[in-house]
């Protein structure tokens, strides 16, 4: 700390013998006609970049006019860190001195970089973490006086036990975690579209590969985490028999749930897009399978988390993984007077005209729309009608209440009279 209280005091007349120097003067006037190269060739390029139907603007960055603007703001910075490259090497072979231009150029490099990220990239996270963290770092490193605060930061720390935590190494930690775990998420998500998107997969597959995908990501970045703190591996092994136990006992739910992921996955007892009822009488469709828990959303637009452990220790209703054709069946009473095999054919041509009802000769005869007697009751007889179709009798397919509409409509349409309760009363005479 002393020698840099030091170097600070001695600085102020270091520089100004420097800056009244030959070679410095020399520099600034090499980097003063490159800042007025570099902007007139800026000016004459902006002129010229104007929408055409030749120019396409690149997937993801919008409109071209606005990807135009965008881009003249790029230019002079761009234009002047080749005119100071250019430059460096003239001023290298002729003067030997580059010093005032490297540290132009490195300073020009920062602002190109601080003036891409805030004109092009979306993400809010990389750009606070550009502007905050990255360019404050690359202006260190300019100017040499990286390495002079990395050590001034390593050297403030305290020991606890056999641990030592710098404020260097907590800061280092905190940058690197944030970065790894928003490049962990967003590679997660790209990885997982990428491989459900692939034709070659099926689903079950599909999903198989994605959660394997996941998991290894999640090891991968834990054990980079790791490393940045520092951590020795060798000293996580002594450890691993405590931590086993507080596992065991404290996140024994979680373990189990993540387990039961890894068991769904291999077994491929559940794939996403099956329609589920679970043992309570709930049911939806299984639209994401996490290694802690599944969704099931239901046709009123309602999610039901199920943590995993429940489709390993309780039964449930799979209605469609291996077979999406359901049959289903309505019930209705006619009077006794009914001409019963007229009714019959009516009601099957009706079920049948339903498009998304099973018929017609390719369909086996056992999956045909059927009508039957089911029993006789007091007022009517009771009607049984089955029919088979390809998914659920909701949501988007509620064909069963087309088919009673469809069958009432039929019914009054020929006369048919569906019964009211009926009682008959006798009135006995009274004895006189």
């Amino acid at each position: 700390m002393n020698d840099l209280i030091t170097k600070l005091q001695q600085y102020p007349q270091t520089f100004l013998d420097w800056v009244v120097s030959p070679a410095f003067i020399t520099q600034a006037g090499i980097v003063a006609v490159a800042f007025v190269l570099a902007s007139f060739l800026a000016t004459a390029a902006k002129t010229q970049l104007k929408p055409s139907a030749i120019l396409k603007t690149p997937e993801g960055f919008g409109d071209l006019k606005v990807f135009l603007e965008k881009l003249k703001k790029l230019l002079f910075p761009l234009i002047f860190v080749v005119v100071l490259a250019v430059a460096m090497e003239v001023s290298r072979s002729t003067t030997q001195h580059v010093e005032l231009i490297r540290v132009a150029l490195g300073l020009s490099i920062v602002f190109l970089a601080f003036r891409f990220v805030n004109q092009f990239i979306r993400t809010k996270f990389i750009v606070i973490l550009t502007n905050w963290v990255a360019l404050p770092v690359a202006l260190l490193m300019v100017f040499g006086w990286l390495d002079n605060v990395t050590t001034y930061l390593d050297s403030l720390s305290v020991n606890v036990g056999n641990i030592r935590l710098s404020l260097y190494a907590i800061a280092r930690t905190l940058f690197f975690g944030a970065f790894l775990f928003w490049l962990g998420r967003v590679s997660n998500l790209t990885g997982k579209q990428v491989i459900r998107s692939r034709p070659d997969f099926d689903a079950r597959t599909r999903e198989i590969a994605s959660k394997l995908f996941e998991i290894g990501l999640f090891v991968l970045i834990a054990l980079l985490l790791l490393q940045v703190m520092g951590i020795n591996f060798t000293t996580l092994a002594v450890f691993g028999g405590a931590v086993g136990v507080g596992l065991g006992f404290g996140l024994q739910q979680i373990a189990a749930n993540f387990i039961s992921g890894i068991i769904i996955l291999l077994d491929r007892s559940l794939t996403i897009g099956d329609y589920i009822e679970l043992e309570d009488g709930r049911t939806g469709v299984l639209r994401d399978l996490t290694m802690r828990s599944a969704t099931l959303e239901t046709f009123d637009g309602k999610d039901i988390m199920v943590p995993n452990e429940t489709f390993i220790t309780t039964s449930f209703t799979n209605w469609t993984h291996n077979n999406t054709k359901q049959r289903y069946s309505l019930n209705f009473s006619v009077a006794y007077k009914t001409d019963l095999v007229a009714m019959f054919d009516i009601v099957r041509n009706v079920v049948a005209s339903h498009p998304k009802v099973l018929s017609g000769d390719a369909v086996s005869v056992a999956e045909r729309p059927d009508a039957e007697i089911e029993s006789f009751g007091d007022s009517g007889i009771n009607i049984l009608v089955e029919f088979w179709m390809n998914g659920i009798d909701d949501g988007e397919n509620r064909v069963g209440a087309d088919l009673l509409l469809m069958i009432w409509v039929a019914l009054k349409e020929n006369d048919i009279e569906i019964p009211f309760p009926q009682r008959e009363i006798s009135i006995l005479p009274t004895e006189q």
